[in-house]
């Protein structure tokens, strides 16, 4: 087919829907009616002769044909993303849009990012704080920091490790001033304790001790590490807490490290489409990142393939 003769309109809506599987989510995307989606993809169909999409109640599924298209089109608009993006970006200002676990940006990114502004004075960094994943759109994240117990295969994307999370016991000092630090793993189970989403972490922590006190299966469980660091920090009990989230607060005194005992939670990697096609601003600050927990990095390509 001839480029002026090309349905770029039509292409972008099936690219949107087929991508999303879901008409209703590329309407939100492309900003339009539902209704103007499924016409420009039956349109599309017309066109070819062939089906792109299986219909069924409330859900669409890609044909062959669909997904031989999609592969083509998906790579196509992102080449065309990044080449927009490339001559917008050029030179050492701009802007770089992250996407970022809240426990890591509250805990760690907030704070350090004088430390980048002092370097990049000219590009502005915009934090969406989300743990959902991340598609890369044009309007999208251009960099994610993820946090995942195990290696994770996000689609589509390639991961950089930053760091192994190691969680150890903290709490505010006057919590103990009475009767002083505890002594053991069963002593400290007889304070109250604090959860991040699940009782489980504290149930490893004490398995790996020796000890299995009953207090281990109460306590607040809160959303994130953000908020569990901010019930530490205001006495209400003893949290298990990534131990690179509270270099600040340890060093102000503001928390005490309880038990010299931690254990080996997860990592943290630096997520991106394609590290090669960043943004000049993108660039710098995967750089930056890279540095800032300077423990060598290790590149992860991960296939296009569901997680």
């Amino acid at each position: 087919m001839k480029r002026g003769r090309l349905p770029l309109t039509a292409l972008r809506s099936f690219e949107a829907a087929g991508r999303l599987e879901s008409v209703t989510l590329a309407a939100e995307e492309l900003f339009v009616s539902q209704a103007a989606v499924s016409r420009q993809i039956r349109d599309l169909e017309t066109l070819l002769g062939c089906s792109l999409f299986a219909r069924h109640y409330r859900q669409i599924r890609l044909t062959a044909e669909g997904s031989e298209l999609l592969a083509v089109l998906t790579g196509a608009f992102d080449a065309i993303s990044d080449g927009l993006d490339g001559l917008s970006d050029r030179g050492e200002g701009g802007e770089v849009r992250l996407s970022v676990e809240p426990s890591f940006a509250s805990g760690w990114l907030v704070g350090a990012l004088r430390n980048f502004r002092a370097v990049h004075p000219n590009i502005d960094v915009v934090i969406e704080s989300s743990s959902r994943l991340t598609e890369f759109r044009s309007k999208d994240a251009e960099l994610a920091i993820r946090f995942s117990l195990r290696h994770r295969h996000w689609p589509r994307t390639q991961a950089r490790w930053l760091y192994d999370v190691e969680m150890a016991p903290f709490a505010s000092p006057g919590l103990f001033e009475a009767e002083g630090l505890p002594s053991d793993a069963l002593e400290l189970g007889r304070h109250d304790l604090l959860h991040e989403d699940t009782r489980s972490v504290w149930e490893k922590w004490f398995q790996e001790a020796g000890a299995a006190p009953d207090s281990v299966r109460r306590g607040p469980v809160l959303a994130d590490g953000g908020l569990v660091r901010q019930a530490a920090l205001g006495g209400q009990g003893v949290a298990l807490i990534d131990t690179r989230m509270v270099t600040d607060d340890v060093e102000n005194g503001s928390l005490v490290r309880v038990s010299d005992r931690s254990i080996g939670f997860g990592a943290y990697f630096l997520v991106a489409r394609d590290f090669s096609r960043l943004s000049r601003p993108g660039q710098l600050f995967a750089q930056w990142i890279e540095d800032a927990f300077s423990g060598g990095v290790r590149a992860v390509s991960v296939p296009a393939t569901a997680s």
